[in-house]
């Protein structure tokens, strides 16, 4: 299977650029927390919207919120590419930090740190 890098490139030939598996799932999940529900049209539940919080009041309950709707649209997403272990969000001064602990099908631990400035 050939998997297209996020953002869509060219490599030095001149052809759609390719990315290996491991990064691959990582864009995935760049691309299902940067997604607002409802933004594909052929997809409408796809992504959770992290994005459009960076503007709220942050607080305890937001960061809890936002993490069980990150993790709930992941594993939704993802199905059986990744097992979600863990996703912790922390709120600054117009940014938030999703940190999103997973584990690839072939049984790999990783760790992905997402900000989202405002």
């Amino acid at each position: 299977m050939t998997n297209m890098t996020f953002p869509f490139d060219f490599d030095d030939a001149g052809q759609t650029a390719r990315a290996d598996p491991r990064r691959h799932l990582r864009n995935l999940i760049e691309q299902i927390l940067l997604t607002a529900p409802g933004e594909r049209v052929m997809r409408p539940q796809f992504g959770a919207g992290v994005g459009a919080l960076v503007f709220s009041p942050s607080g305890d309950a937001l960061a809890t919120a936002l993490e069980a709707m990150a993790h709930a649209a992941l594993q939704q997403s993802l199905g059986t590419r990744a097992q979600i272990v863990e996703v912790v969000v922390q709120a600054g001064d117009g940014l938030l930090e999703v940190l999103v602990r997973y584990r690839a099908a072939d049984g790999a631990a990783e760790t992905l740190v997402v900000e989202v400035p405002a």
